[in-house]
């Protein structure tokens, strides 16, 4: 529906901390000519709480005359704020997106009969495809499965991002017929093994195309090959737990010379300790020469 890997793309800034549309086209070319089947624009990643509507809107339209016709554009447009998540999903589907990437509600901590309101609200403004995204680490809530099943009934949900390594709550994702998507980079060749359909990624920022062939192996049945490659690419996992996302990933772009800039308030840049263990793991992955001694 929407492709097997799909990369959640940080936002560039300029030097004054403004958004860089043009180093964003760039990026956005790179990834899909690198593995990425679609990209998620304004996720947590690409740093949507500290981005205007305006500027979401800037990105939606960039991205989408930037890659559209080769790959998806997955708008992240959930809030907390029902009403605000209906906006931006109303504009975004004027823009052209191909899907939306709905958070369930955080901080208020609605009950299981408001998160399915809140989703309704917002599948009322579009009839194209919802990955609802469940990712109890950072909205203090985990959506058990009835939960999601309630989810999709409605029309429009057909997917689930899911950042939770339980693998029975996978596998009942796939037994309600969701695609099944994997919310932590780590969990992509588990969630393949439950019959999940791949990954919403950070790591494919850099190593997209080794896991899209990850993903081939799988497909092709060669499960050997796909789990070797998977511990091949531990280094990049590693990466993403040196500090907060997307401080580490932003950091490695700017070390491989896709030059992102910085980050937004409250997020800070790396220091110097997290810039190096950061480029250790590039070195790991062959990604950039060891520096001399």
């Amino acid at each position: 529906m929407l492709g097997e890997i799909l990369t959640a793309i940080v936002t560039p800034f300029k030097s004054d901390g403004s958004v860089d549309l043009d180093r964003f086209r760039a990026l956005a070319s790179h990834l899909v000519e690198n593995g990425s089947d679609g990209l998620v624009v304004t996720g947590t990643t690409g740093e949507s709480p500290t981005l205007s509507d305006d500027e979401r809107f800037q990105l939606y339209e960039a991205a989408v005359d930037e890659i559209g016709d080769r790959a998806t554009v997955v708008a992240g447009t959930g809030t907390y704020s029902t009403a605000h998540s209906v906006h931006l999903t109303e504009r975004a589907h004027e823009l052209g997106v191909d899907g939306f990437l709905i958070v369930t509600p955080y901080y208020s901590k609605p009950p299981v009969r408001g998160i399915v309101q809140h989703f309704k609200a917002v599948a009322a403004v579009s009839d194209r495809p919802i990955v609802a995204y469940n990712i109890p680490a950072r909205v203090v809530l985990n959506l058990e499965p009835d939960a999601i099943a309630k989810l999709g009934e409605i029309p429009t949900v057909r997917a689930v991002k899911q950042a939770n390594g339980d693998l029975e709550q996978a596998r009942r994702i796939v037994e309600l017929g969701l695609d099944l998507y994997a919310g932590d980079d780590d969990l992509v060749l588990p969630f393949l093994e439950v019959g999940g359909r791949g990954g919403v990624c950070v790591h494919t920022h850099v190593v997209g195309s080794q896991v899209k062939e990850m993903l081939r192996q799988f497909r092709a049945g060669d499960v050997d090959a796909a789990r070797l490659l998977d511990e091949e690419l531990r280094p990049s996992i590693d990466l993403l737990r040196v500090v907060v996302n997307p401080i580490a990933i932003k950091c490695a772009l700017n070390l491989l010379g896709h030059d992102v800039g910085g980050l937004r308030l409250p997020l800070v840049e790396a220091t110097r300790e997290e810039r190096e263990a950061v480029r250790g793991c590039l070195e790991r992955l062959g990604l950039l020469q060891p520096a001399a001694a």
